[in-house]
């Protein structure tokens, strides 16, 4: 494995790991981690596949596998519905509350969802990636990222009405591969 190529994937790395976890200090922890995982099992990695997907597959089960260990340490059995604890939440300022709701949005679809969603949208992989990457089914893939994309649209429609619609652009994220 090239150094070089290794380094020119961590943008992605950082891109999607931001997106996925929502908090800039774990994006960053994430991507630590996955690049020390990938140096120390580089020999797992087969010359002339693809090296962004093997990076995304590591990443992805760090994640999963950090998820499951504080589940358990905290004991908790379910993740928290937000629709549920709506009243508990302390609303942020009004500018504040606009530039986040994407991020809100993207935040309240499962996490199986929003895995594939980004990957297909923000770092434009192909289903057979997502699916490798994953571990799941070419038709899961597809299955999740279509109730993705149709639950993202329906929690964007429901966004604050200040905001142009257009400015949201869910229609974007619509696209075949």
């Amino acid at each position: 494995m090239k150094r070089a190529a290794l380094i020119d994937q961590i943008p992605g790395l950082r891109r999607y790991a931001r997106a996925l976890t929502a908090d800039p200090w774990a994006a960053d922890d994430l991507v630590q981690d996955t690049l020390e995982r990938a140096c120390a099992k580089w020999r797992l990695w087969t010359v002339g596949t693809d090296l962004r997907a093997w990076l995304f597959t590591l990443m992805h089960n760090l994640h999963v596998s950090g998820l499951r260990r504080t589940q358990r340490r905290e004991g908790v059995g379910l993740p928290v519905d937000p629709d549920e604890v709506a009243a508990e939440l302390v609303a942020p300022d009004a500018a504040q509350d606009l530039a986040l709701d994407l991020q809100r949005c993207l935040l309240r679809l499962p996490e199986e969802q929003r895995v594939v969603l980004l990957l297909v949208s923000l770092e434009d992989m192909s289903y057979e990636q997502v699916a490798r990457i994953t571990g799941s089914p070419i038709g899961t893939v597809m299955s999740r990222l279509s109730r993705a994309r149709t639950r993202l649209q329906a929690l964007m429609s429901a966004a604050p009405q200040s905001v142009p619609p257009d400015a949201y652009a869910p229609s974007h994220l619509r696209r075949l591969k």
